[in-house]
């Protein structure tokens, strides 16, 4: 029997240009209102980070892969042996290149009970930050802030 791998996909259109999109999801001066509490640095090819969130009380390393202006993130991390790569895809969408559709796929894991439960977790973080990063960049609005209290 062949092995199989789960993949976690989450996408959402957001009503700004996709440079916007861009900045906001590697300057951590955005990062911070709705994804992140700390970064050690803008996110840009070959550097290696680390991540606080605000409801952890851990360091995350992160290791920022291709960078692409405006059309690509992908950055790998996870514990030692078990990282995965995260890619960000932004793609303008629409009249006038004013709206961008993100797609997020981060992969992969086998198929089994450590895999599905990572699927579970992050398919849930992926939406998660989509959903935060739309209304941040549209609306100002931090939807993180709060929402995981429950979990300390």
């Amino acid at each position: 029997m062949e092995s199989r791998k789960l993949e976690i996909k989450a996408a959402i259109q957001i009503s700004k240009t996709a440079r916007e999109v861009f900045e906001g999801i590697v300057e951590p001066v955005h990062m911070t209102h709705y994804f992140i509490s700390e970064s050690t640095g803008r996110m840009e090819e070959g550097r290696e980070l680390v991540w606080r969130f605000p409801e952890y009380d851990m360091n995350v390393p992160v290791r920022v892969g291709k960078v692409e202006q405006d059309r690509l993130v992908t950055f790998h991390w996870g514990d030692p042996g078990k990282e995965t790569e995260v890619r960000i895809g932004l793609a303008p969408f629409g009249e006038g290149n004013k709206t961008t559709v993100v797609r997020v796929t981060e992969g992969t894991m086998d198929l089994g009970e450590e895999g599905i439960n990572w699927l579970i977790s992050n398919t849930e973080g992926w939406a998660n930050f989509v959903a935060c990063l739309k209304a941040y960049l549209e609306y100002g609005i931090n939807l993180r802030r709060g929402a995981f209290d429950f979990r300390a």
